[in-house]
């Protein structure tokens, strides 16, 4: 016969399982971004010519991939471009640009993630060198957080893949943004990556300035509105050059480190560039990624592919453009998960507020 628990082992219990149950919950619940990044406005060097040196993406593009349930459209573009000089206004023409291609995604019901996709550097200077100086970084985002304050459908992206920079120097340039995009008023989701390209692989390594997985946790966001974006790739060096997906169990290992380390440190996370070729062994090792981050929806707040864009050629290998009417094999696979159970639409619509 077995002995019964005290009122207090069963109420301990009882808490217990509800805690289970809870985290499990929140594990299966889904990300709430599943998208693509539509490069080409980053295309050229600043002062190109529009539509013949760099291009938006197209309404015909933007409707295709909303089409395959995606929800989320990582928007690249050039720092340079929009602020030509530093410290001044922003470009006229260039925001109107921009504007017209948000108002364009809105209209399929796509959150748009806004990126300068500078490598942390304005005209070849990196910022923390003169004249790119923190304070300059800052400046710029404060002028652009005032044009989508209050939009809750747009994201602010601090900075494509900073590298060659410090990781304590980018720090203090992420925290600056932050400050100033506040003190606009803005509340609007804000993905803070790390250095030394974002890797989730390298995420807790040691560099100059120290492991992005110790020296990030130093992010101050006074609305506490913000997630880390990383990038993951999966061949042998993480770099996304290469056709063979060598590194595979790499990325997964990466990706689920990362869920770890947000999880330990009650963090988001937010996977902003990944890809892979249409090799069979490729696309398995995306869907395992995605299937992660679905049922990892407690620290994952998403996640957009690259590449697709309608300049793209279709020899690119990672490219999820369409040609002539076909699918690519990748987006067979990202596909299912655009389309995968999403979070109580409430959770989804507090993430960005």
């Amino acid at each position: 016969m077995k002995a019964s628990l005290s009122l207090p082992r069963r109420l301990a219990a009882v808490a217990l399982a509800l805690l289970v149950t809870e985290v499990g919950q929140a594990n299966a619940a889904g990300a709430c971004f599943r998208g693509v990044n539509l490069s080409g406005a980053e295309f050229g060097e600043p002062g190109g010519e529009p539509f013949k040196a760099y291009a938006y993406p197209s309404r015909e593009t933007i409707a295709y991939f909303a089409s395959k349930g995606m929800n989320t459209v990582r928007l690249p573009f050039l720092w340079e471009r929009l602020q030509p000089e530093l410290g001044k206004p922003l470009d006229e023409a260039e925001l109107k640009r921009l504007k017209d291609t948000v108002a364009l995604l809105r209209e399929k019901g796509l959150t748009i993630v806004l990126d300068p996709h500078n490598y942390a550097a304005y005209k070849k200077t990196r910022i923390g060198q003169a004249p790119v100086t923190a304070s300059a970084f800052a400046e710029f985002w404060a002028r652009l957080a005032v044009e989508f304050s209050g939009q809750d459908d747009v994201i602010f992206g601090l900075m494509n893949e900073p590298n060659d920079i410090a990781a304590d120097v980018w720090l203090k340039a992420a925290n600056a943004a932050i400050r100033t995009i506040r003190a606009t008023g803005a509340n609007n989701l804000i993905l803070v990556p790390g250095t030394r390209w974002t890797g989730a692989h390298s995420w807790q390594a040691d560099g100059p300035g120290g492991a992005n997985g110790t020296v990030m946790l130093g992010v101050r966001d006074p609305r506490k509105n913000f997630a880390y974006e990383v990038h993951q790739y999966f061949d042998d060096d993480s770099s996304g050059t290469h056709p063979q997906c060598t590194g595979n169990e790499k990325a997964l290992a990466a990706i689920d480190a990362m869920t770890d380390w947000a999880r330990e440190h009650n963090a988001r996370v937010f996977l902003g560039e990944f890809g892979v070729s249409q090799d069979k062994e490729c696309t398995a090792g995306l869907a395992r990624v995605l299937d992660h981050i679905q049922n990892n929806g407690d620290v994952w707040l998403g996640w957009t592919y690259w590449v697709a864009g309608d300049w793209w050629p279709e020899s690119e290998t990672l490219n999820v453009q369409p040609h002539d009417g076909h699918d690519r094999k990748q987006m067979i696979v990202l596909q299912k998960a655009a389309k995968a159970p999403l979070p109580a639409k409430a959770a989804c619509e507090t993430v960005a507020d």
